[in-house]
């Protein structure tokens, strides 16, 4: 089930989001990431409309926009490959009639999950924080 974030869902979410990013970005210390989740907390959460994917009672994913970008999408790694993210990206679709986001160039299996769920190159940058090449994308 997909709901809206709860203030209780904070833990599980900062838990899931840096579980996932040291995985999926295993090309940027694991340090950086430790150092970001008082900023996920304090800043980019409470900013963003933030909904959560729910199994019985654990928080398994989340999705948090910020007007018509996904700002963060992440599900647990144990979670993976289950369609999770599928249904996320599709309630973001529902939410907005376009899309945009961010994803590190390096990260290849991002990159092939968000063409499949319809996604287009539209730019490269270089994210401030990491110096990384980031491919910008949008949808449709």
């Amino acid at each position: 089930m997909i709901r809206p974030f709860q203030k209780e869902d904070m833990e599980p979410v900062i838990q899931i989001w840096l579980e996932s990013s040291i995985q999926a970005h295993n090309f940027i210390s694991e340090d950086f990431w430790t150092a970001k989740a008082k900023d996920m907390r304090a800043i980019y959460l409470p900013a963003a409309e933030t909904y959560v994917y729910e199994d019985v009672d654990d928080v398994n994913g989340f999705i948090s926009l910020y007007e018509n970008t996904i700002a963060a999408i992440f599900v647990s790694p144990c979670c993976q490959g289950k369609g999770i993210g599928k249904e996320l990206i599709a309630k973001a679709k529902e939410l907005r009639k376009t899309l945009q986001l961010t994803v590190y160039k390096a990260n290849h299996k991002s990159i092939s999950f968000y063409e499949k769920c319809g996604f287009r190159f539209l730019s490269e940058q270089q994210d401030e924080h990491t110096g990384f090449t980031e491919l910008v994308m949008i949808f449709p």
